[in-house]
């Protein structure tokens, strides 16, 4: 059994200090029944925690290490940016730099607004929605998580979804009325709010790939309806890209099932492991942004060096050729190994995969919507954690998140993982 001592006198401490003794919900790891490891370091596919225990790591800080942890390009990057300073509160030449990059990749952007995070660029996506349309209501799925704006905090996947909260107190019903929650991939249910309610929403916020009720792709035809029912009511068609966007393709989701959104939102890759958001789209409509327009939206932070420079050193690591080849044939060999491994033990387990991104659910029914998400056996999911991590493999603590493959990770360290995943899998089955 590893020690995690440390870790344990590091948590006892937080807890008085910080709710919960952490600063973001999932972290706690209550739905998997142990207390959270606090980490030391990490350097590519690995990481050290506080008592010295290695694990291959497949959250990634939740997405943004497509590169691995500690990445030279990266560092090198951040490094020579703290010689001319860390925070300015003034443009800079690499908030230019990095939006160029972000909308070379992404043919559905003509213009980009850096923000801090992926909730306050999905917050400030909607607010110029309903500024541009004139209109209230937000469509969204359930199951999909777009921060915890008040506007999202219904039926929300992720975090919510893990600490089994419905919502959350100190949202006004007032605020809620105007965001009406759908099932995921129902084409029907969605053609016909559109039919009943479609002249009075003012955007459509989806995850094209649902990253936040564990790994949920799009049924054929789902996006497709979403941009024909938008376009013929004139609402606006936000793609949540904040896991997607830069990881399950080069341009994301957009160029992966070749949709054009009217607005686009990302974070994490883009900020190469530091805190960054940014949301954008057609010309016409970013217009509309302050100062340009009357919409307002600021942040002391936003454009901030540092995580600008992070992001253009990650991106240009991603366009060398074959990177995307690479990371799709390793991820891959994750998935099919972890059907093998299910398949082996006899255990009902569901494996879905868009890209680098990789859900295992322990359900025997095909997992499309949230409702699908929510019959896995939680019980053995905690076990199945626990014990992986027992085994030196790092997983997203919650059923309910997707697990996120890096460049970093080798042949050596997926094979480590499918065998980790089969022992512990035969034990469980006893």
């Amino acid at each position: 059994m590893k020690s995690y001592q440390k870790s344990a006198e590091l948590f006892k401490k937080a807890q008085t200090i910080i709710p919960g003794g952490v600063n973001s919900p999932v972290r706690a790891c209550r739905s998997v029944g142990m207390d959270p490891l606090f980490i030391e370091k990490a350097m590519g596919s690995k990481l050290v925690d506080a008592d010295g225990n290695e694990f291959i790591d497949y959250i990634g800080s939740w997405g943004p290490m497509i590169l691995g942890h500690s990445h030279p390009a990266v560092i090198k990057a951040i490094e020579a940016v703290l010689k001319r300073g860390t925070s300015f509160g003034a443009p800079v030449d690499l908030e230019v730099e990095l939006a160029e990059l972000i909308i070379d990749r992404v043919p559905a952007l003509e213009k980009i607004r850096m923000v801090n995070s992926g909730t306050e660029a999905a917050m400030s996506a909607i607010r110029v929605a309903r500024g541009m349309t004139g209109r209230n209501t937000i469509v969204k799925f359930d199951g999909c998580y777009h921060g915890h704006a008040d506007s999202f905090l219904v039926a929300a996947g992720s975090g919510v979804a893990t600490l089994g909260i419905a919502g959350s107190p100190g949202v006004p019903e007032s605020v809620i009325s105007h965001t009406m929650s759908l099932p995921y991939n129902d084409i029907e249910t969605f053609t016909s709010v559109m039919q009943k309610s479609g002249d009075s929403v003012a955007a459509v916020i989806v995850e094209p790939v649902a990253g936040n009720m564990g790994l949920v792709p799009p049924a054929e035809g789902f996006l497709e309806t979403l941009r024909k029912e938008t376009a013929r009511y004139g609402a606006v068609l936000i793609f949540d890209e904040v896991m997607t966007g830069f990881r399950v393709a080069a341009g994301g989701a957009q160029e992966l099932f070749n949709i054009e959104p009217d607005m686009s939102c990302f974070g994490k890759i883009v900020g190469g492991g530091l805190p960054v958001g940014a949301y954008g789209g057609r010309n016409d409509i970013m217009a509309q942004v302050a100062p340009e327009g009357p919409v307002y939206q600021a942040g002391t932070l936003s454009g901030n060096p540092l995580a600008m420079a992070a992001g253009i050193a990650t991106l240009k690591e991603t366009m060398v050729p074959g990177f995307y080849d690479a990371l799709e044939k390793a991820s891959a060999r994750l998935a099919a190994g972890l059907e093998k491994a299910a398949e082996i033990t006899g255990t009902k387990a569901v494996v879905n995969r868009v890209g680098s991104m990789v859900g295992l659910f322990f359900t025997d029914q095909p997992v499309n919507s949230f409702e699908d998400a929510k019959t896995s056996d939680l019980e053995k999911f905690s076990a199945y954690y626990r014990n992986m991590l027992e085994m030196g493999i790092y997983l997203a603590p919650s059923q309910f998140e997707a697990l996120f493959v890096s460049a970093a990770h080798t042949d050596e360290d997926i094979d480590a993982t499918v065998f980790a995943a089969k022992e512990v899998l035969t034990e469980l089955s006893k």
